[in-house]
């Protein structure tokens, strides 16, 4: 399953198009701040890393959040939207099968995601901002290989916070009637958890939220990473309990209904 998973949905245009948006924006961004090279447009045009972590910060977590929830409601509703469920299930494909397989291809998506982002950016800003320490105002900066270091590690903490709307995204395609529906709740969450979070006054509410915890992996280039083990507890708690759910609710109904 997750080999035709993949297969299927990296063949799929709209998948192309979401990560040649991902590449796209990386480009224009660096050709349009290519004549402010040297720092005189601002941190991102220090070096091709800081160019690199301050894509990241502009990418999360809206954006980078509508392009998971997008290929998580695909593949979550997929089936049933080409109307092929059905016939999954006369091979047979067992449920438990049908769920990791799509949850596995949905951690492949997560990671190309963000791979596609950051080696374009890297690749770009080499190209027009060169290869220099990471430049920190206030304080010293950092040599180039911790701070390559560094946007690896903020990678792979991304990757786990995608997982979360990912997850989200793909229940709800697998349970809703039409893939379309699952994105647009996906989405809304997604956007009403960004927006919520910046009300102090709710700060005992959001705090359950995953998207809460999506920008702890900045501390990485100030020299520290608190907050980063919470985080990574907080996403991969709310896939498990999503995905679980799913599976739950899926195995006690007919999907193909």
């Amino acid at each position: 399953m997750l080999r035709i998973e993949l297969t299927t949905q990296l063949r799929r245009v709209r998948s192309l198009m979401l990560f040649g948006a991902l590449a796209g924006i990386v480009v224009l961004a660096g050709v349009t701040e290519a004549s402010k090279a040297g720092g005189r447009g601002g941190p991102a045009t220090f070096s091709a890393l800081n160019f690199t972590e301050s894509g990241l910060n502009f990418m999360d977590p809206v954006l980078f959040g509508l392009v998971i929830a997008t290929l998580g409601s695909i593949i979550g509703g997929s089936d049933r939207d080409w109307g092929t469920l059905r016939y999954l299930y006369v091979r047979p494909v067992s449920r438990a099968r049908l769920v990791a397989g799509k949850w596995g291809a949905m951690v492949v998506f997560c990671a190309l995601t963000v791979a596609i982002f950051i080696g374009a950016a890297l690749l770009t800003g080499f190209v027009i901002f060169g290869w220099h320490p990471f430049h920190r105002s206030g304080s010293g900066d950092l040599s180039a290989t911790a701070a390559a270091g560094g946007v690896l590690e903020a990678g792979g903490y991304v990757v786990v916070c995608l997982l979360s709307i990912g997850s989200l995204a793909l229940a709800l395609g697998l349970l809703l009637p039409r893939s379309a529906e699952a994105l647009g709740i996906s989405l809304a969450f997604l956007v009403g958890s960004a927006i919520l979070d910046n009300v102090r006054s709710l700060h005992a509410i959001v705090a359950v939220l995953p998207v809460h915890y999506w920008l702890r992996w900045t501390s990485l280039f100030d020299g520290g990473g608190g907050g980063i083990a919470l985080g990574l507890a907080v996403q991969s708690a709310t896939a498990v309990v999503v995905m679980a759910a799913g599976y739950a609710i899926l195995a006690r109904r007919d999907p193909a209904a």
